[in-house]
């Protein structure tokens, strides 16, 4: 038995190793039953529900009329572009707001891709950022800050 598609068999693997810890970490809560379900009685059931879509995955990677396909160069470049975007936008959200925040994010996520240019990731703050302020600041009432707080 070879293995046919390499991202099949990873990406199988993956979901098997997520769901088995999600339903392993469920174990610590209460199950309760079907008709009272406890706290962990549903993420213990997505986890055992994400197994088996990780071993139909794998599978289906050892097919032996399958394609063959190779998985391509991991680019830890574009990981840390896209970790360094999050982890600035958290670091700059109080000091900057949610304006000045999301736009280093997408700016700085950006450079993760060389199909993006600064205009497509102007637009794309300013989309992000329309949608964010509607959906936590007004929608939600959440307290972020939205403008810098050097501008009050």
């Amino acid at each position: 038995m070879a293995i046919r598609s390499q991202k099949n068999f990873a990406s199988g693997l993956l979901y098997i190793a997520v769901g088995l810890a999600f339903a392993v970490g469920a174990t610590s809560y209460r199950m309760g039953d079907a008709a009272r379900m406890g706290p962990g009685y549903f993420p213990f059931a997505l986890g055992l529900l994400l197994a088996c879509i990780g071993a139909i995955v794998l599978a289906g990677s050892l097919r032996p009329h399958a394609p063959p396909e190779h998985l391509p160069r991991f680019h830890f470049k574009t990981l840390a572009w896209i970790l360094g975007s999050v982890v600035l936008f958290g670091l700059l959200l109080v000091p900057l707001g949610l304006v000045g925040s999301l736009i280093v994010l997408v700016f700085v996520s950006s450079m993760a891709s060389h199909e993006f240019g600064w205009k497509g990731a102007l637009v794309n703050a300013f989309v992000l950022l329309a949608i964010c302020a509607g959906a936590f600041v007004y929608g939600l009432g959440l307290q972020l800050p939205m403008w810098p707080a050097f501008m009050g």
